[in-house]
């Protein structure tokens, strides 16, 4: 299986299995027969019933076609959405356990997923999916066009332990939460948080502590004053209060 290595912010370098182009083409598959069946109900309800072709024939054209377009948002922008909803994740991708990731490891945001999104028209529509499969092939990545632009890349969950056996902590029952801020960040996030905290306090690394502080807080929005509250202690309850918010047991 291919891997991609990281180098996150905190400069700790983390390998991920590559998803392979059949994960990649069973996912689009997947979206496609999900936007299908949409069609099939907006057929169903709004010309079967609805009798909307005969409104339709009366409108002018620039009328007619908005209305059209208007019905079709949806397939429009629907990996764009899901991909921005969750966390890098269609459907399709979901059922296939991959997911988009950024190029340092932390969840994409909402412009990577536009990225992607925009070069969708020359790696799939335009070229019938020929440049992003040529593309994905010749890349020792596995990306397509969207994905170098963007700076992203396409990973599999499916491997013997997933995120979630490297996020878990043990938490007492009377456990009480300080940041419910922290649920601003992904399972993806908290393994990379957890795994450089492990180093940090391995290493004596002061200095890759700080950082990875600072990446919380950026990401959560939590101030934190050093002068208030021991660093690791911060980190140790970012940890254990993701655990509680979402539900994580040990």
């Amino acid at each position: 299986m291919e891997t991609i290595s990281i180098n996150t912010s905190q400069n700790v370098n983390i390998n991920f299995a590559l998803a392979n182009i059949g994960e990649r083409m069973v996912a689009f598959l997947f979206d496609m027969m999900v936007k299908f069946a949409y069609l099939i109900v907006l057929w169903f309800v709004f010309i079967k019933i609805g009798n909307l072709d005969k409104y339709l024939d009366n409108m002018d054209g620039w009328s007619s076609a908005a209305i059209i377009n208007l019905f079709f948002l949806p397939i429009y922008f629907y990996t764009l959405f899901f991909e921005s909803l969750m966390e890098g994740q269609t459907p399709g991708k979901k059922v296939m356990k991959i997911k988009v990731i950024k190029s340092d490891a932390y969840q994409g945001h909402f412009m990577d997923y536009f990225a992607r999104w925009i070069f969708r028209l020359v790696d799939v529509f335009i070229s019938l999916g020929l440049v992003g499969i040529l593309t994905i092939i010749i890349n020792t990545k596995n990306k397509r066009l969207g994905d170098i632009v963007a700076g992203t890349a396409v990973i599999t969950l499916k491997s013997k332990y997933n995120i979630s056996h490297t996020i878990l902590v043990d938490l007492q029952q009377d456990y009480v939460p300080l940041y419910p801020q922290v649920v601003a960040l992904s399972d993806n996030d908290l393994r990379i948080i957890k795994e450089n905290f492990q180093k940090a306090i391995a290493t004596k690394n002061k200095v890759l502590a700080e950082k990875l502080a600072d990446k919380i807080c950026e990401i959560t929005g939590i101030t934190f004053n050093q002068e208030e509250v021991k660093l690791s202690t911060f980190i140790e309850t970012i940890i254990k209060d993701y655990n509680y918010y979402t539900g994580k047991e040990f």
